[in-house]
Formats: structure tokens, C-alpha cells, sequence
């Protein structure tokens, strides 16, 4: 691996994570909050510094070329580095006075997945909560995909980048220059998140609130600033809006391209995202005729809408409560329990194995059978009418294969020594901690549920559960490349 590279990139991000500080500093100042002031004064100082460095040791324009394997590697070392930096505000202002609950929360954000150590969130000064709320935002779309974006490079270089921090099985260009693509998707990013922070506004919820909110919606982390969450500001409306937009921030967003260049059609027969439509209507019809069968809910209308609601949660990851879903029947739990592993859509800001790895798995297996019963016969698996090729088909088994093998030694990690919960299971909380951390979606069951918070498990554990959140939200191959050691022999 080019190590004047890595140094090089490295201090680019750090200016740009530095910047992004400099917001709520100002907002610390502004309000007054002087134990904020110095956490963010110095994390912004190591930025700077990491920044100068970066600049001395910049290698040649033609030496800045790197290989798909150095560029998953690097990703997975930034993504560290930025959650290193970045946890400095809480630790140093003593909110967070563990410097392991500081980067647990840290990850969260930039991983959105909305799992949170504190007990009670609105302890926080506001510039703490902002700083929450904007690494959900930065790491939705990705924080390198920002650093492309606002500083230009070489396409060979963003392309490799790029692969190793962008989710889904396939890796696609909208347009011929990955900066303009990155450009394109991310002025769809801000402009839906504006136009949530406008209709948030609109119900009465408070300016910042609205920011905050539409930050963890668009990224579907979830992260919110009350301790009862959405739930908090009792308004139909508000739910009815982050519904929907929770749906919307997880369809691939190259949909949403093909819709504005006047190609309708062809986005609304996306395959994926008619399957991902038919899911959470399946879930959600599934959970309300279950919660009035077992008079959980009396009212029909309120079912449906807390059902929607936390489908849409669950599914997009995004982890904001409205209704403690551990009260609910086994079968309406077990349906949540499986769209949080789904998630949503390639291509979104959304978590889980996404839609279209389903789709395929579902696919070959079929085949799988079809080829059983008939082996002389020849059947082809095709999404949006195009065949899966073979490299896509068998990359789909293999990450479900070592998905499944990290769920299983992570629960077997973590419960060393996590085994009292008091009146909560100890293997359900400790399952759910695992799936709800690997698949970035936030509240598990249990002790962990949307009432609950990771603030018991040990540090151990809660390392072990940092590492889920970084495998989960890179895809497991940047976070295993990383200590690989052919990775970083030549760049």
C-alpha cells in the first residue's frame, strides 16, 4: 500500500471531518455551553494537524493510483480513524466519561445505527445533539463519497474508494465521472432532507429539532434528542411524514436519477424496489391483523399506524420508536425481527443485507432446485430482466454465508459475561444487540428494545459490538481487508 497515499488522503478527510466540527463549536459557543467548547477546540485542533501533515507528505498526481483491495483497506482504516477523532467532543466535555461509551456512540452515528449508551439523551447540551445527528447525516451517503465530492481526484482513485464504502451486491456509475455521481446523489440527498426539515417544521416540531430529526430520517440512523423519541412530540403527523420518508430515504437512490432525467417508467419497474414496496405492505398487514387478533390494539387505525411505522423504522434501519414493539405478540415481533435483517434497498442509506441479496439468494435457490428436478434443462436468474451473472451470484452466497458466521461468534462474544438483564432474556437481548448492531438498525429486543439502551454490557462487549457496526455499514470486506496483510504490501 502507498503509505505517502494513505497519509495524503488521510489529512484530506481530517480537514473535512474538522470543518463539519466547526458547526457545532459554534452552535457551543452561541449557546454558551463552555464544557462543549474545549472537546470540540481540540478534536478540530488534531484535525488540523492530521490536515498539515497530509499536505507535506502528498505523493505525485502520478503516483496517487490504487489497486480495489488498498482502497477497501483504506476505507476501513478512515472509518476507524474518523470514529477515533470524532468521539473526542463527548469524552472531553464529560458527558460521555468513558472514552470506549464516546467511541461506541461516535460509530453509531457514522455507521447509523442509532444504538446509544446513554440513558437519557436529553442530558446533552445542544451542540452535542446537533454533532450526533450530523455524523448520521455525513456517514448516510457515506464519508468518503463527501470527500470525493467536495475534493476532486483521479476516477481510477474514487472509483476504488468508492466500491469499498457504497452498500449493495453490484457496484454502478449513474454517469461516466464517479465525482458527478457522487455530486448528483448527493444534491438529491440534501434536497429531500430540506424538504423534510420543512414539513417537520410545518407540524410545529421545533427548528432544530426538525434538523436534527431529518439528519437521522435521510440517513435512517435515528438517532433522537428525546428519551421517549418520535413518540415524544404525540403527533400523528409528524409519524405519518417520517414514515414515509424512512421509505423513501431507503430506495436506491439512482430511482430517484432515473425519475428526474424523465425515465418514469423504467424507475417504477425497478425490481428491487417493487419488492421492497411488497415486503413492508406484507409486514405491515401481517403485524396489524396479528396485534387485533390478540387485542393488543382495539383500535384499528392506531394499529396500523404504529405498525407502519415501526415496519418502516425497522426495515429502513432507522431505529426511532413510537411503540414498545417488546410488548407485542411473538409472531408481530418475529416479522420485525426478520425485515431488520432484510433492510432496505441497494443504493440507500438503509442497512440490513438490502433487498436485491434477498432476491437473488431467493432466485438461485429456486434454480437450485429447478436443476435438481430437470438437470438437463438450462434456467437463467435475471433481475430487472437482465441476467445475474455468475461472479454476483456466487459473491450474494458467500456474504450471506460469513454474514451468518459473524452474527454467530458475535452473540457468542458478547455474552461472555452479559448474562444478567434482570426481568429481560439474556440470549434474546444479547441476539438482538448482535442483529440490530450488524445490520445498523439501533433498538434490538429485550434490554436493548426501543425503551432500553447498551449502557450494561461490558467493554468488551460494546467493542466487539463497534466492530458489528463497522462490518455492517462497509459490507464485512473493507473491515477483513484491513488485516489482511496482501493489502497493504504495494499500492
Amino acid at each position: 500500500m502507498n503509505l505517502r497515499l494513505l497519509a495524503f488522503v488521510l489529512g484530506e478527510i481530517a480537514v473535512i471531518i474538522g470543518a463539519l466540527m466547526s458547526i457545532p463549536l459554534f452552535m457551543a459557543i452561541g449557546y454558551g455551553e463552555d464544557t462543549t467548547i474545549l472537546g470540540f477546540g481540540i478534536a478540530i485542533g488534531v484535525c488540523l494537524l492530521l490536515g498539515v501533515v497530509g499536505i507535506l507528505v502528498r505523493p505525485p498526481k502520478d503516483k496517487r493510483d490504487m489497486r480495489s483491495t488498498s482502497g477497501f483497506a483504506m476505507c476501513a482504516l478512515f472509518w476507524i480513524f474518523i470514529a477515533l477523532v470524532s468521539a473526542i467532543p463527548f469524552r472531553v466535555s464529560g458527558y460521555i466519561p468513558n472514552y470506549i461509551d464516546a467511541l461506541f456512540e461516535t460509530i453509531s452515528g457514522y455507521t447509523t445505527t442509532g444504538s446509544s449508551i446513554l440513558p437519557n439523551v436529553e442530558l446533552l447540551p445542544k451542540s452535542l445533539l446537533f454533532w450526533r445527528s450530523l455524523t448520521q447525516f455525513v456517514g448516510g451517503m457515506g464519508v468518503l463519497v463527501f470527500v470525493i465530492v467536495f475534493i476532486p481526484k483521479n476516477d481510477k482513485m474514487s472509483t476504488a474508494l468508492a466500491k469499498a464504502e457504497i452498500p449493495g451486491p453490484q457496484f454502478g456509475k449513474i454517469v461516466s465521472k464517479l465525482r458527478f455521481t457522487s455530486l448528483i446523489l448527493y444534491a438529491i440527498y440534501i434536497v429531500m432532507t430540506l424538504i423534510l426539515v420543512g414539513i417537520l417544521c410545518a407540524l410545529k416540531m421545533p427548528v432544530f429539532d426538525s434538523f436534527c430529526h431529518a439528519f437521522s430520517t435521510a440517513s435512517t440512523g435515528g438517532f433522537g434528542i428525546k428519551a421517549a423519541s418520535v413518540a415524544a412530540y404525540n403527533s400523528v403527523g409528524i409519524e405519518v411524514t417520517l414514515t414515509i420518508f424512512m421509505l423513501l430515504f431507503s430506495v436506491n437512490f439512482t430511482v430517484y436519477y432515473l425519475i428526474l432525467i424523465g425515465q418514469f417508467i423504467k424507475a417504477i419497474r425497478n425490481e428491487e424496489l417493487i419488492w421492497f414496496l411488497a415486503i413492508f405492505a406484507a409486514a405491515v398487514a401481517l403485524i396489524v391483523a396479528n396485534l387485533m387478533a390478540s387485542k393488543t390494539y382495539t383500535n384499528f387505525g392506531t394499529a396500523l399506524k404504529d405498525a407502519a411505522f415501526n415496519v418502516s423504522s425497522l426495515m429502513s434501519t432507522s431505529g426511532f420508536g413510537t411503540a414498545d414493539y417488546t410488548k407485542w405478540p411473538v409472531f408481530s415481533r418475529i416479522v420485525l425481527f426478520a425485515v431488520m435483517c432484510i433492510g432496505g434497498c441497494a443504493g440507500s442509506t438503509a442497512g440490513g443485507l438490502k433487498v436485491s441479496r434477498i432476491v437473488m439468494l431467493s432466485k438461485s435457490s429456486i434454480i437450485n432446485v429447478k436443476k435438481t428436478l430437470s438437470p438437463r434443462s438450462v434456467y437463467t436468474a435475471k433481475m430487472d430482466g437482465n441476467p445475474i451473472d455468475e461472479a454476483t451470484r456466487r459473491n450474494v452466497k458467500s456474504f450471506f454465508i460469513i454474514y451468518m458466521f459473524i452474527m454467530f461468534v458475535s452473540v457468542l462474544l458478547i455474552s461472555v459475561g452479559n448474562n444478567d438483564f434482570g426481568t429481560y432474556s439474556a440470549f434474546e437481548t444479547n441476539f438482538s444487540a448482535v442483529v440490530a448492531c450488524f445490520n445498523n438498525v439501533g433498538p434490538g429486543s429485550g434490554a436493548v428494545g426501543p425503551t432500553g439502551n447498551y449502557a450494561s454490557y461490558t467493554i468488551f462487549a460494546k467493542l466487539v459490538l463497534c466492530f458489528d457496526m463497522l462490518l455492517g455499514r462497509l459490507e464485512i470486506l473493507p473491515i477483513l481487508l484491513l488485516f489482511n496483510f496482501k493489502s497493504w504490501k504495494k499500492a
